[in-house]
């Protein structure tokens, strides 16, 4: 039986976890999380690393706390990105090694929130971590590719950057436990990029200008989309490929349902208001008014 995410609870060992919290904490994790993927900082410190094409530097930003993998580690990791798209990043680590591009993915990040003027006091910040470390320490990382290698990175000495790089994980975390949802859900690289812009999360434009899946191949997945019903002749998503598609959320939810035990639903939902500040100022400078990346 399906499960709505606003009322029903999981329960992991002893302690039950409300999935609205759960879907309220990932909502804010990911928000806090995606500024790097926009912020000119990621960019000039790409370019300092002798990288100028936007999705080479992407690919070898989220993918340097796995090290120096070859581009199909990566595009396995990253699921609904193109082969064409992912070799993008061969020689990526000719330039540099995975560690100089996590240092400069961390000065990225600090940078960008000080620019925007990130306000966390001292207090904030110690309670955040207060929260978010057990959540780290006591997550099972089997399957969880990304969110396992950004554990294994060690902290940098910044706090607010080591706050947001333990986001990192569990942002991540999210995306792994996701992708085996959408496996499960019959699913494939370029069916699921079609159905999210469908249903109005991507822009159409920029998912086909990033994942680089071509026209025959976006056409094929639509196809697909069709058969089961999920999408209409125009491509325009159903209401039950909008059902199957938060079905498809629900299902995430209960996976992370065990991430978050931890700390339990009343201080997983106080997590969420504390990290605020970070999606809050990005959103005042006008450098959040992007699409969720996934």
């Amino acid at each position: 039986m399906h499960l709505d995410a606003r009322s029903d609870s999981a329960r992991t060992g002893d302690a039950p976890m409300n999935l609205d919290a759960v879907r309220q904490v990932s909502r804010a994790v990911s928000a806090a999380h995606q500024f790097i993927y926009f912020a000119p900082e990621s960019a000039e410190e790409a370019a300092g690393l002798g990288v100028t094409d936007r999705g080479a530097a992407y690919l070898a930003f989220r993918s340097a706390a796995m090290g120096a993998v070859p581009w199909q580690v990566t595009l396995a990791a990253f699921y609904n990105f193109s082969p064409r798209a992912v070799r993008a990043m061969a020689g990526v680590w000719d330039a540099a090694p995975p560690e100089r591009w996590q240092a400069a993915r961390f000065l990225a990040a600090g940078r960008a929130m000080r620019r925007v003027g990130v306000q966390l006091t001292e207090g904030h910040l110690a309670e955040a971590r207060s929260l978010i470390d057990p959540v780290v320490a006591g997550a099972d990382h089997a399957g969880k590719v990304l969110a396992a290698a950004n554990a294994s990175v060690v902290l940098p000495p910044d706090p607010l950057v080591a706050l947001w790089q333990q986001i990192t994980v569990v942002r991540e975390w999210r995306g792994d436990a996701h992708l085996v949802v959408l496996a499960d859900n019959g699913l494939g690289p370029c069916d699921c990029l079609v159905l999210h812009t469908a249903t109005g999360r991507l822009p159409t434009a920029l998912a086909r200008a990033t994942r680089q899946w071509d026209d025959e191949e976006w056409d094929a997945a639509t196809a697909r989309l069709v058969a089961r019903g999920w999408l209409d002749s125009d491509g325009v998503v159903t209401d039950a490929g909008s059902a199957a598609r938060e079905r498809i959320e629900v299902e995430t939810d209960r996976h992370c349902a065990a991430l978050w035990a931890p700390i339990g639903s009343a201080r997983a939902r106080r997590f969420a208001s504390l990290i605020a500040p970070i999606t809050d100022a990005f959103t005042a400078a006008d450098d959040a008014h992007r699409p969720t990346i996934r």
